[in-house]
C-alpha cells in the first residue's frame, strides 16, 4: 500500500507543480542574424521521479526505499541510453539526407530548373529544408539558412553547400559545378563514415552483450537452486552490489557510445 500512495503521490504532484514557462531560444546566425528556435523545457518525467522520490521517502524506510532509488536510477539510465540511440538514428539518416539532398539539387539545377523550383523538389525530399526554401522564395540570405540548418546534427553537409552558394552568388559562377563537388565530397565522407560505424558495431555489440550477461547469470544461478535475488534485493550489501554493477554498466555503455561518436566525427 505504501509503494501505491507513493506512486499516487508522485502523481498528483505531476499534475499540481506547473512547468517553467517557455522561452525560445536565440541563436547567432551570420552577419549578425538571429533564428528563434524551440527552447527546452523539463518534461513531467522530472517531476514525476521528484515526486516519486519524495513520496517514497515519507511512505518508504530502509531497504525498500534504497531498492526503490536503485530501480529508478535504472530507468533513468535506460531512457538516457534510448535517447542517445534515438539521437544518434536520426543524425545517421540527416547525414542520408543531406547527400541525396546535395545530388538532387545538382541534377535539378543541370536541368536547367531555377534555384527555387531545385529547393522546392528537395524540400519534397527532406520537409526540415523548408526554411531554406523559404529564404529562396523571399530572396532572403539562403546560405545563412543553411548554415543554420547545418547546425543540427548530422546536417553539418549543409555548410559546404552554403560556402559553395555564397561563392557562387559573388562570383557569378555555376552553383551546379561546386554543389557537385559538394555531393561527390559528401558521398565519400558517407561511405567512410558507414565503413567506421561497421567496425565499431562489433565493438559496441561485444559491449552490450557484456552489460546484459549478468542477468544472464543470475537467472541461470536461480535455474539450478540459488537464490541470487534474494541476495541482491533483500540484503544491504546486495543491493549496494546490484547500484554498483548498475552503474559500472551504464557507465561502460555510454563510454563506448562516445568513443564511437568521436570516431565518426572525425573528418
Amino acid at each position: 500500500m505504501s509503494l501505491v500512495a507513493a506512486v499516487l503521490t508522485a502523481c498528483a504532484v505531476a499534475f499540481l507543480v506547473p512547468g517553467p514557462a517557455w522561452r525560445p531560444t536565440v541563436l547567432p546566425g551570420p552577419r549578425g542574424e538571429v533564428a528563434r528556435g524551440r527552447g527546452r523545457r523539463p518534461g513531467r518525467l522530472v517531476v514525476v521521479a521528484s515526486g516519486f522520490v519524495g513520496a517514497l521517502v515519507v511512505t518508504v524506510d530502509g531497504r525498500r526505499l534504497a531498492l526503490s532509488l536503485v530501480l529508478l536510477g535504472a530507468a533513468a539510465g535506460v531512457g538516457h541510453l534510448a535517447s542517445r540511440m534515438r539521437r544518434s538514428r536520426a543524425a545517421a539518416h540527416r547525414q542520408e539526407q543531406v547527400v541525396e539532398v546535395c545530388e538532387a539539387l545538382v541534377g535539378e539545377l543541370r536541368a536547367g530548373q531555377p534555384l527555387v523550383t531545385g529547393l522546392q523538389h528537395c524540400a519534397d525530399m527532406w520537409p526540415e529544408l523548408e526554411p531554406v526554401l523559404a529564404a529562396g522564395r523571399l530572396g532572403a540570405d539562403v546560405p545563412g539558412a543553411l548554415r543554420r540548418l547545418g547546425a543540427l546534427p548530422g546536417a553539418e553537409g549543409l555548410r559546404e553547400v552554403a560556402a559553395a552558394w555564397q561563392l557562387s552568388q559573388q562570383s557569378g559562377a555555376g552553383l551546379a559545378a561546386a554543389l557537385a563537388q559538394v555531393a561527390a565530397t559528401a558521398r565519400q565522407r558517407q561511405a567512410t563514415r558507414q565503413l567506421v560505424q561497421g567496425e565499431l558495431a562489433s565493438a559496441q555489440a561485444t559491449a552490450r552483450l557484456v552489460a546484459v550477461l549478468p542477468f544472464a547469470s543470475l537467472g541461470m544461478s536461480a535455474g539450478i537452486g540459488g537464490d541470487p535475488w534474494h541476495f541482491l534485493l533483500g540484503t544491504t550489501a546486495g543491493l549496494a552490489c546490484l547500484a554498483l554493477g548498475l552503474l559500472l554498466a551504464f557507465a561502460g555503455l555510454v563510454w563506448i557510445d562516445r568513443i564511437a561518436a568521436s570516431v565518426l566525427r572525425e573528418p
